[in-house]
């Protein structure tokens, strides 16, 4: 095994990863999400699976290229009133979302997988419930202007680690699910299969 390699592009990913001393390369998979996620709501899968199966697949295509790495796939989604809710194109897109989650709770689901030699040996998902405040017009509209097209990397259109905590009244369950990473099952794995010391 030569290390980890991390299968995302995510800045928040990376960040996460390094600040909990853990080495690792970046090689993003290429992979159509929006896609994927489709065929797998048309089959019926709920929004854990989705998170799980586009998690694996980043995971097993950089693994097939790199069989001697532990790959680590991630994806997280997002659930509002028993709906996927997809990245924003546009800060207009992002200005009308936020409207319709202002003052209502909704559900991120984070999901990790490993693989090695091209297969899945560890997998893992977390949720985290995140209830909005009732904030005003004026205040969304200066949140957005402050934060520009930043925001569209996320798929809440919000980072919680930044401003992105005043939009809310109340987060239940792990920060690092929020963030994107259920970090600490994941720092487990990573001691087991000799990644990191014991």
């Amino acid at each position: 095994m030569t290390g980890l390699v991390l299968a995302s592009a995510s800045l928040a990913r990376a960040r996460l990863l390094t600040a909990a001393g853990v080495a690792f390369t970046v090689h993003p998979a290429s992979v159509d999400e929006a896609a994927m996620k489709d065929s797998l709501q048309v089959a019926g899968a709920d929004a854990r699976a989705v998170a799980e199966a586009l998690a694996e697949l980043k995971a097993a295509q950089v693994s097939a290229a790199m069989p001697d790495a532990l790959v680590l796939g991630a994806d997280q989604v997002l659930v509002f009133d028993g709906v996927l809710v997809s990245k924003c194109a546009d800060l207009k897109e992002a200005r009308a979302l936020l409207r319709e989650l202002r003052g209502q709770p909704h559900d991120l689901i984070s999901a990790a997988v490993l693989c090695l030699h091209g297969a899945p040996v560890w997998r893992h998902a977390a949720a985290a419930r995140l209830t909005m405040r009732d904030f005003s017009d004026d205040f969304l509209d200066a949140y957005l202007a402050e934060e520009g097209e930043a925001l569209l990397g996320g798929v809440g259109c919000y980072r919680l680690e930044g401003r992105g905590a005043q939009l809310f009244a109340r987060v239940e369950g792990d920060h690092f699910t929020v963030q994107g990473l259920p970090l600490l099952p994941l720092l487990e794995a990573l001691r087991q299969h000799g990644v990191l010391p014991a």
